[in-house]
């Protein structure tokens, strides 16, 4: 396949669903006529004689076009059929479904990879503290001063907080985050020789690090597998269905069941590449998304392939990417510096 960041036709894309969407009602019922015509007074044949009209019978109740409804008939409603109940996807073919994902996303982005611009373990352990609550697109703007001053944790952890603070304010929560990066930096001087260490249990121990910056460093720094489960992730596996559960560390367990270890680092880069470009938050992009036919969750956005398209962002919609120094296989324009135009 090649690199190319659009396919040419996304796969199922246009797909009419129909499940649930059948039509209520018939249309275009003829209206009951009477067997019968009534025959005019006097006309030719008629009987009139008493004996005639007084031994005419009645036709039989319920019978014929002129029988008489009862209560009962007037007011009892139509019988209703119940839909068919959808056969629930079994455990086997939600794992079938979800592999198949991530192998087509594989074909979409096979460029995929950390959007945090790094150099060594040490700048991706801040940088991903740094990026909490803003994109990795500010905290890449952001960085080159901060480690231009501050290359290595000694640096850091003898920083003057006020300084600090200045230099990273553009990624919000500046105080928060000042404290935390100083005090991880003070505790790598102190406790592991200047270096960041290889292990989860070392790794959380770090002021402002969780288990989703701890992976993040692992898998992309150390090449140890991990799940990456931040908020695009989340919001995309249970828009699969591949889990129902909302506490990140509940995800990140059960996805773990799902796809072998190996799969793990690469799996996270593509579900969130494409939970930013093209499976929104608030307006997914569903007519420019390549998997549609595994999507349960087709039609919660924009369907209309035209309108879809304008929704795609970075190098899927010819934007900048989030990375000043992206890869080289990278298809999209490098991000502009802070404070220059795109």
């Amino acid at each position: 396949m090649s690199n190319s960041p659009v396919r040419a036709q996304a796969k199922g894309a246009g797909r009419v669903r129909v499940e649930g969407n059948s039509a209520v009602g018939e249309h275009g019922v003829a209206k009951q006529t009477k067997a019968t015509k009534r025959t005019p007074k006097g006309a030719a044949g008629a009987t009139t004689t008493p004996s005639t009209t007084t031994s005419a019978k009645k036709p039989a109740a319920g019978t014929g076009s002129a029988a008489k409804k009862t209560p009962a008939a007037r007011t009892a409603p139509a019988a209703k059929v119940a839909p068919a109940k959808a056969r629930p996807e079994s455990r086997l073919a939600m794992v079938r479904r979800a592999r198949k994902i991530n192998r087509e996303l594989a074909e979409v982005y096979p460029y995929a990879h950390p959007e945090l611009d790094f150099r060594n373990p040490f700048e991706l352990l801040v940088a991903t503290v740094l990026s909490a609550q803003t994109t990795d697109l500010r905290v890449n703007q952001t960085t080159p001063a901060l480690f231009a001053k501050y290359p290595t944790p000694e640096d850091l952890a003898a920083a003057v907080p006020e300084e600090v603070e200045e230099l990273i304010r553009p990624t919000g929560f500046f105080r928060a985050k000042t404290k935390s990066i100083m005090g991880l930096a003070t505790a790598l001087r102190d406790d592991f020789g200047g270096e960041v260490p290889g292990r989860l249990e070392d790794l959380v121990k770090l002021p402002g690090v969780g288990r989703k910056t701890a992976f993040v460093v692992l898998g992309n720094a150390f090449g140890v597998p991990g799940i990456t489960v931040d908020t695009h992730f989340m919001r995309l596996v249970r828009r699969w269905r591949w889990t129902e559960q909302e506490d990140p560390v509940k995800i990140e367990a059960e996805i773990a069941e799902i796809f072998p270890k190996s799969e793990w680092t690469m799996l996270s880069h593509r579900v969130i590449f494409h939970g930013r470009r093209i499976c929104h938050a608030r307006k997914p992009a569903c007519g420019a998304c390549p998997i549609t036919h595994l999507c349960p969750a087709y039609g919660e956005g924009e369907t209309d392939p035209e309108k879809a398209k304008k929704l795609l962002k970075y190098e899927m919609g010819g934007f900048p990417g989030q990375r000043l120094n992206p890869p080289p296989d990278y298809p999209g324009r490098p991000a502009p510096p802070l404070g220059a135009s795109s």
